[in-house]
């Protein structure tokens, strides 16, 4: 089978590059012994952050990226090999002519439909046009909840070919995180000993506005963390005495980071899933969220919640989760709980057994 990894070296690859990269390790790991993963994206001097544990290549294209992008929407070549190809993003092959096999297509949320202000113009359009595409042509449409099923179902008809297939817990986040590996990387990044920790790619959608609008109304001594490259729009806040911004870290110090938190802190505007979320549970940190309806079927009611743009909120729930040794460590024991249902073994099960009916069906 082909793997669309090319969301890995995107200029800013943000959660649906993680998403391919995590998807792609697992897959690897759980590989039947008559299947080969190879990896495809378009020319890059640098393709580092494109080879996966486990997974040949990847193979590049003769062409970059924007021209990838535009050949496949028209329905031009290069051609993808294999049984099977999964496009993580709907930047795929979508064309009938381009594959021999069965095409699988992640579409990770609704928001060019539901919100497309909170994307640019161009991207909001682009993503439309290839999400209906793929809704035509697609074998299988994978999406990470039944949320996104739900809404996406209204603007594309998606009809059975629709697999609601979760998301899980990076690796980093299911070692344990020591008090002292917390405390290390802390005093290097010159965080306090309470703040909230933000993690996500700096754009509109992430509502990192309402945080930074809360700060003020919660005690002097919290600061904020602010964790994740800038995307576009004015979505980064200036750093400040309260405010760092820490940009991208690794698995390692990431883990560190919202494993040192007092609260992690999701105020999106819309999602797709909400990998974050989950991390920080998965490290036992109390978790606050958006009163989205992505965020309540991927947390199960075990995170605390607020109103989409609601500062005031926000800030009452962090302060009785900072202020309540009890209300932490009921939140604590239900986010862990919660984690242990997102792994990724078992999302590339799913995706397996996904393959094998498709390929099936292709007598392949």
């Amino acid at each position: 089978m082909t793997l669309v990894t090319e969301q890995t070296v995107a200029p800013v690859p943000g959660g649906t590059g993680r998403y391919t990269v995590e998807v792609g390790r697992a897959l690897a790991r759980s590989a039947p012994a008559d299947w080969q993963i190879r990896g495809l994206s378009a020319w890059h001097r640098n393709i580092g952050p494109a080879r996966i544990s486990g997974i040949a290549g990847p193979r590049r294209v003769p062409v970059p990226r924007r021209a990838l992008t535009a050949l496949w929407e028209w329905g031009l070549p290069p051609r993808v090999p294999g049984d099977v190809v999964h496009a993580t993003t709907p930047l795929a092959p979508t064309a009938r002519h381009l594959r021999r096999g069965a095409l699988v297509v992640t579409v990770h949320d609704a928001v060019p439909f539901t919100h497309p202000e909170l994307l640019t113009a161009r991207g909001a359009a682009w993503h439309r046009r290839m999400i209906a595409r793929a809704a035509r042509t697609a074998d299988a449409v994978v999406v990470p909840t039944e949320a996104v099923r739900r809404v996406l179902s209204s603007f594309v008809d998606l009809d059975t070919r629709v697999a609601v297939i979760g998301e899980g817990v990076a690796e980093a986040f299911l070692e344990p995180v020591t008090p002292r590996s917390v405390s290390r990387v802390r005093d290097r990044l010159g965080l306090p000993e309470r703040y909230l920790v933000a993690v996500g790619t700096l754009e509109p959608r992430k509502g990192l506005s309402t945080i930074i609008e809360a700060l003020p109304l919660l005690p002097q001594d919290v600061h904020l963390a602010v964790v994740g490259p800038s995307g576009w729009g004015d979505a980064a806040p200036r750093a400040s005495e309260r405010v760092h911004l820490l940009g991208r870290l690794s698995d390692a110090d990431l883990a560190a980071v919202v494993a040192g938190a007092a609260v992690s802190v999701h105020a999106s505007r819309e999602e797709g899933f909400g990998l974050p979320l989950v991390e920080a549970m998965a490290v036992g940190t109390p978790v606050l969220h958006s009163d989205i309806p992505v965020f309540g079927e991927v947390a199960e009611h075990a995170g605390a919640t607020f109103a989409v743009d609601d500062a005031a909120g926000l800030a009452a729930e962090a302060s009785r989760l900072l202020s309540s040794p009890a209300d932490r460590v009921a939140a604590v024991a239900a986010g862990r709980t919660v984690a242990t249902r997102h792994r990724w073994e078992d999302t590339a099960a799913r995706l397996w057994s996904l393959y094998a009916d498709l390929t099936a069906s292709f007598g392949t």
